[in-house]
């Protein structure tokens, strides 16, 4: 079956190389069902059908071209019947643009492992070769469970036993109904050993192939639903044969696109994505799951990244802090009391229109529901300001003088 997402990923106007060699940066346009997304393009995430804190309506209002929810927690809650019933996850939470939803791979092995929002991302040292490849979390036990078929794992909202294969992520995402789904792959971390990472890596090509044919097999079920694109995962962690050989592999799959995931280490993003996308379909769209830093963003796309997701925003916001063009602060200092100031002077964002820092500061402090919200809108705002900004200034040739004056003001 012939891909229905289409992106026209045009080279980049001639610029100065990056750190890494050719300047593989570039724009495009995805097309989806439910609307178009410019590239390069920041994805707003809404985990459990909303992006936390912010209503609906206020997501176009900050300038979100399409907002990413995640598989495992709909499954969990309410169920994908429901999202089904409702007309989809667009509908479902009143969002009429672009959605994306994950596979659940990596809620499922990290809150399996106890280890929450984040997995253990330190390199195996000679001292931790004798560290197992299913560690978990100090204090935690394993909930879930990998084998040839898929993983069982055990709910963290009340212990129940579940079942994920990529036959059943594919009926769950078929469900939820986004424009935009991943392949169910097998997360491991930077702990996980060499051995165990080749090994990781073919079970998630054969899940890949799974993936594949039960998507076409619903897809043809389905008839009358709009199509749902199918992008690949590229595990490998940081080695640099294993993520080639993934690409490669993945490369030749019926897939719509790509989405580059799994174990790295900052230092070495630029050059993981980059081994990425040397060796991925230029004609589709790659993604990079879970980056929000102005630096780590810059770093994707000149390495070739289209677009990307992360919960940051909204959830450093829920602790007062707040992003400015000459940095991040956090609202909860005394200075702000009687701070009547946007929170950053010449932002468009709802927030910084109408609302002072003295008064979101009194929210905060008073632990008013409403600070989340206002703090929220603003950092959305920004960071996919940030990004338009970056597309236009590859269109014009002036990236990386963007980028220099952009992250040299940002981290002075």
């Amino acid at each position: 079956m012939g891909t229905r997402l289409s992106e026209s990923c045009a080279p980049a106007p001639e610029q100065r190389e990056g750190n890494g060699g050719e300047f593989l940066g570039r724009t495009g346009t995805i097309t989806t069902p439910h609307g178009t997304i410019q590239t390069p393009a920041f994805i707003a995430v809404g985990t459990k059908a909303t992006v936390k804190a912010v209503l609906p309506e206020s997501i176009r209002g900050f300038g979100a071209q399409a907002v990413l929810a995640n598989a495992y927690h709909l499954y969990l809650q309410p169920g994908p019947d429901i999202l089904d019933a409702a007309g989809g996850l667009g509908a479902f939470m009143n969002w009429d643009g672009p959605t994306f939803t994950d596979s659940g791979g990596f809620q499922v092995m990290s809150l399996g492992s106890g280890f929450k929002k984040v997995i253990d991302m330190k390199t195996v040292s000679a001292a931790d070769a004798a560290i197992p490849d299913d560690a978990v979390a100090p204090g935690k036990e394993r909930l879930a469970h990998v084998d040839e078929e898929g993983v069982w794992f055990k709910s963290h909202l009340n212990g129940d036993r579940h079942r994920f294969s990529p036959e059943i992520s594919m009926q769950v995402q078929h469900q939820i109904g986004a424009d935009i789904m991943f392949a169910f792959d097998e997360l491991t971390t930077l702990q996980n050993s060499r051995a165990y990472q080749e090994e990781s890596l073919e079970r998630t090509r054969r899940w890949a192939e799974r993936c594949v044919t039960e998507h076409r097999r619903l897809t043809l079920s389905r008839e009358g639903k709009p199509y749902q694109a199918l992008f690949g995962v590229i595990q490998g962690a940081q080695y640099e044969d294993l993520r080639r050989k993934a690409c490669r592999d993945l490369g030749a799959m019926e897939f719509d696109g790509y989405g580059i995931g799994g174990a790295l280490e900052k230092e070495n993003l630029g050059t993981i994505v980059r081994w990425c996308n040397e060796e991925l379909p230029e004609n589709k769209p790659r993604h990079l799951l879970g980056i929000s830093e102005p630096d780590d963003i810059f770093t994707a796309i000149e390495n070739g990244a289209d677009t990307f997701d992360c919960v940051s925003p909204t959830r450093v916001a829920r602790n007062s802090a707040f992003y400015t063009a000459d940095g991040r602060f956090n609202l909860s200092g005394a200075k702000y009391k009687a701070d009547f100031g946007p929170l950053q002077e010449g932002c468009d964002c709802y927030t910084c229109l109408n609302y002072s820092r003295a008064y979101i500061h009194h929210l905060y402090k008073a632990k008013e529901m409403l600070s989340a919200t206002l703090i929220s809108i603003h950092n959305e705002r920004f960071v996919v300001r940030m990004v338009d900004d970056a597309r236009g200034a590859i269109e014009s040739g002036d990236f990386f003088e963007f980028k220099a004056e952009t992250l040299g003001r940002y981290y002075s």
